[in-house]
């Protein structure tokens, strides 16, 4: 395939799991009571409503010039955590949602990898499969970090005692700079690792 259309599949790819990711969260929120992702018309997979300017335009530019892939995220679904029936867990079941949904289309799109047809195995369908887990492999995984505005911090807080407070404001004052710093001096080591779980689920390398 053309490098030019194998950028594009990227993107395409890239906006639809970011959308999806997002997307869950808004759905497990509404699940638990709370309306404000469908009032503002956000359970929807039409990549407008979702795209951030950071994570949708900034972090793919930044990531194809370190690491020569295209990754990112959409802006975030809003959600009012007063209104969760699960007030002690809710916050975290709807952070959580967005890196699972990522994770099961990795399992999805990997499994249909592993189990190809060998009728397909000279196609371009191999490499496209395999553009579709990386990115959701990246994504559940990034998004698991306990950095804000990262779903991973809600699950951190969610489960922190009570005695370490202090950690909770240090994440909110400094958020940015710690993502910034898990850009460009973290994140570039967590390939190894994504290769490890890109392994496991198709059985093939990358």
């Amino acid at each position: 395939m053309e490098p030019a259309l194998i950028v594009v599949f990227w993107i395409v790819a890239l906006l639809y799991s970011v959308v999806i990711h997002e997307v869950s969260h808004g759905a497990v929120a509404y699940s638990l009571g709370d309306p404000t992702a469908k009032n503002l018309g956000r359970l929807t997979l039409n990549p407008i409503k979702h795209l951030d300017m950071f994570g949708s335009f900034i972090l793919p530019l930044i990531s194809f010039w370190l690491g020569g892939f295209i990754f990112g995220y959409a802006k975030p679904v809003p959600y009012n955590p007063l209104n969760l029936r699960d007030q002690k867990y809710g916050p975290a079941k709807v952070a959580v949602a967005g890196p699972l949904s990522n994770i099961a289309l990795a399992i999805l799109f990997g499994l249909t990898l592993r189990f190809l047809p060998d009728i397909f195995s000279s196609s371009l369908v191999p490499e496209l499969l395999s553009i579709v887990v990386i990115l959701n492999l990246f994504l559940a995984v990034f998004n698991l970090f306990p950095i804000p505005p990262l779903d991973g911090h809600w699950l951190l807080l969610t489960f922190l005692p009570a005695k370490f407070i202090g950690v909770r404001t240090l994440l909110y004052r400094y958020g940015f700079l710690l993502l910034i710093f898990f850009l460009f001096f973290i994140f570039p080591f967590i390939v190894p690792f994504i290769r490890i779980l890109f392994r496991l689920i198709t059985g093939i390398g990358f």
